[in-house]
Formats: C-alpha cells, structure tokens, sequence
C-alpha cells in the first residue's frame, strides 16, 4: 500500500483504474436491473414502486457509504475482527491513497467500486417485502440496516483484519455480504411482516414477462463488472471471473429450465430460464475468481436446480416471500460458498499472483469447514438483526413498515406513489358504472367479457384513449 499521500500517484496503473470505474458504472446498473426483475415478477399494480424501492436504496445507501460506510466495511487500518473504524469517514484521507485490497487503482476508485455493491445488497433483501411495504420507513430502514448487517459481514469477509477473511474463508465478490445477507434479510421480512393480503387464496403471478427478461439482461451485464472487476485489475484473473460468471448463468438458466419444463406440463417460460440465470450468477459469485471454467458449469447447474427447488419451501413452511429472494440469493449464496470450497484452484487464483490453499480439488480439504463457518454466520447475523431491526420499527410511531390494507389493496403504486405504471384505454360508458378502465379490469375488480359487452351494447362511440 503507498503511503498516506493522498496525491501520491506513483503507485496507479491507468490500465486497472479505468477498468474498476467501467465495472463500477456496470454493477450500477445492476439496481434498476433488480428493479425491473422485481417489477415484472409482481403485479402491475406494485410495478413502479418496485423499481423506485430499488433507485431509493441505491440512494441511501450510497450517501450512508460516504457518511461512514466505506470506512466500517472495509478499513485497512482497524485491527478487530469486528467492524472498521473511521479513517475514512466522509471519505476523508481517501483521494490516491491506495487501498491494500487494491494496490495499483486510487483510494477513491475502489470506494466507488465498492460503494455500488452495497447499494444493491438492500435492493435485493426488498423483494422479500414486495407488494406491502411503505415507501418512506424504507429510507431509514436502509440507512439502519447497511450499518448494522452489511458493513460488519464486509468487513469479516474482505477487510485485511476481518475475521472470516483471517480463518481463510474465500469469497471473491459477495457470496456471503451480497447474496446470503440479501436472502436471508428477505426471510426476515416476509415473516415478520406476514403474508400478502390474498395469499393462498389468490394466484400472484408475474405480471409482465418483458421487464423480467429487461431485468434478467441488465444484471446479468452488470454481473460481469461485479465479479470481473473484483480482481481489482485489469488482468487475466479478471477476464477468467467475467468468463466463468457468464458459463454459469447460461448452466443455470439451462438447468432451471429443463427442470421446470418436466415439472410444469411440458412448457417453457422466458420466467424460468431468467430465475435459473440469476441463480447461477448468484451461485458463482464467491468463486468467480477462484474456478475454472469447467467448474463454472457445476455451478451453474447445482445452483439452478437447488435454487429452484428451494422456491417450493416457501410453500411448504407458509412464509410469503413474494420475489424469492431467500431461494435464489439466499440458498444460491450457500451453495455457491460451499462449491468455492470444492473447486477452487490455486491455479485460477494464481493468474494475478494471489497465493491460496485452494479447496478439496488441491486436497486441502479444511476450505469446505471455512466456507460453511462463514455461511452460517453471515446468514444467521443478518436474519437475526434485520428482524430486531423490523420489530423494532413496527413499535415505532410512523414507523411501521407494513402498509395498511386499503392501500395493499389498491396498490402500492397508487398509495405511496400516486402513479400509474401503465395507462390503458378506457371503455366509456360501462353500463350504469363510474368510467371503468382497463387498468381496474386487469387487477380483477369487473369481467372484461361483460364489460365489453355492456359497452357495446350502450354506446356507439368508439372507445376513449387514456391521454387523449
């Protein structure tokens, strides 16, 4: 690491510099690519407040990172095990200072890099409140929960002093701060907020196929920043993690597919085949530079089919996780960290000098222990905090993060937004009825049969054109 010069550029590489800000504006697009995922997969009358939950959390969370986040994740300095301290605080005593995970690039380079990851951890635990959560005990919520779950898991798992990164744990970009926090912060959420109104009664189905595979695409491009840029260089280590992160979403999306087309009457869906990308991306993530390609394909394929199956536990054990976050981030992080311990290589590790025991592969046979230790301790700190975190808010005036049931009913575009995400045409008039339109009959409210028919019957007048 240079020195504590904040204008001393001796050490940079332009070449790594301009990479991990590339990679930086690549995993930004990762949060309103979770926004579009997540606003397809729910029904249309939640479609733009899934992607406004999305771009708020960015925000917060980005603001909490210059405030003191960057610091507690990832201090250089601090020598518990724990949590960082404060020399980076408002980003002060950053500039061109390098920091020890990223030697070649400025300070203020790998913040930002850095800064994205966190602002997309939240976004994704959302998903697990999706349909009846309030807008504004979110911003706090955001606030509150980067600094007391994912600071501390990214610090054990990447600060020098971290205690999961000193047992040895390997995770290469996120597997247990990303995903296995996201997942089972989303657990939290959907039991302690409890189920949708309608739920086991109605049929929740996505509702827009287009902006799951826009959402599907947009992350999926991003991944390649997330893990290629977490070599922290432009070198081969990289290229290897963007290569084998691509291999494992395709395996994934395959697999999910195949399966599902046996279990559900011999059709494809465009919805399967996203799900199974993301989980492979998931599930890849931790060992992305630490496997070879062939590997790749294991984890795309164990991860799409255990990720898939673990959707079925949400109906087996009656908790309402709306988006499947807990399936696919959640079991996909598991999985995807205890494969790491199987299949990583010194090798891979190796093509930008890193020096590792490798896992069961290179017969060291203690990584599997390593990575199941940091696992289980990233899944239980995050649910257990983010619960107490929830209840404590629900006893909070004003702060209750459930919204109430007229507004669950009407949708939480329309009662914490006042917007529309669509506008349909209208059919005027309805019978006797106050200018029924399409978007009431799309949430169920009217037979658009009999709608139709008593238009027709009742008026000449073609019918009018919402904005018109």
């Amino acid at each position: 690491m240079a020195g504590d010069d904040i204008t001393d550029t001796s050490h940079i590489n332009s070449g790594d510099t301009a990479w991990i800000l590339v990679s930086a504006a690549l995993v930004f697009i990762m949060s309103p690519g979770v926004g579009y995922f997540y606003s397809g997969m729910a029904r249309s009358k939640n479609a733009v407040s899934m992607v406004f939950l999305c771009m708020i959390a960015m925000s917060v969370v980005s603001v909490q990172w210059m405030i003191w986040g960057y610091s507690l994740a990832l201090s250089d300095t601090a020598t518990n095990p724990f949590i960082g301290n404060l020399k980076y605080g408002l980003l002060l005593n950053v500039g061109n200072t390098a920091h020890v995970n990223a030697p070649s690039i400025p300070g203020s380079v790998y913040a930002i890099f850095q800064c994205m990851f966190a602002a997309l951890t939240p976004a994704l635990a959302l998903g697990g409140a999706a349909e009846r959560v309030r807008v504004f005990p979110v911003i706090l919520f955001c606030f509150i929960w980067s600094t007391l779950v994912y600071d501390p898991i990214a610090y054990w798992s990447w600060a020098p002093s971290g205690w999961m990164a000193k047992m040895g744990e390997l995770d290469y970009a996120g597997g247990t701060p990303v995903h296995i926090a996201s997942g089972f912060a989303a657990l939290a959420f959907s039991i302690v907020l409890g189920k949708r109104k309608g739920y086991g009664q109605e049929k929740f189905e996505p509702h827009n196929y287009l902006n799951i595979i826009l959402g599907t695409s947009l992350l999926w491009f991003g991944w390649l920043g997330f893990n290629g840029g977490s070599a922290v260089a432009s070198n081969g280590r990289a290229g290897m993690a963007a290569a084998v992160t691509h291999i494992a979403a395709c395996m994934g999306g395959l697999s999910w597919s195949v399966v599902a087309y046996f279990r559900n009457g011999y059709k494809f869906s465009s919805f399967h085949f996203c799900s199974g990308a993301v989980a492979g991306l998931v599930a890849i993530t931790p060992g992305s530079g630490y496997v070879s390609p062939w590997a790749a394909l294991i984890f795309g394929a164990v991860g799409g089919v255990a990720c898939h199956f673990a959707v079925d536990l949400k109906e087996k054990l009656r908790f309402d996780d709306a988006l499947d976050v807990f399936a696919v981030h959640g079991v996909g992080g598991i999985v995807g960290n205890l494969l790491t311990g199987i299949f990583a290589s010194k090798s891979v590790a190796a093509l930008n000098g890193a020096d590792i025991a490798g896992g069961w592969i290179d017969h060291h046979w203690k990584q599997f222990g390593f990575q199941l230790a940091g696992s289980c301790a990233g899944a239980a700190w995050s649910f257990v905090i983010t619960a107490i975190i929830l209840y404590v808010f629900n006893i909070i005036p004003g702060l209750r993060l459930r919204i109430h049931e007229d507004g669950e009913i009407t949708g939480t575009d329309i009662s914490e937004m006042g917007e529309h995400g669509y506008k349909f045409a209208t059919l005027e008039p309805v019978g006797t009825r106050d200018n029924m339109t399409l978007s009431a009959l799309e949430q169920g409210n009217i037979n658009l049969g009999s709608a139709i028919s008593t238009s027709t019957h009742t008026s000449t007048e073609k019918p009018a054109i919402a904005g018109q």
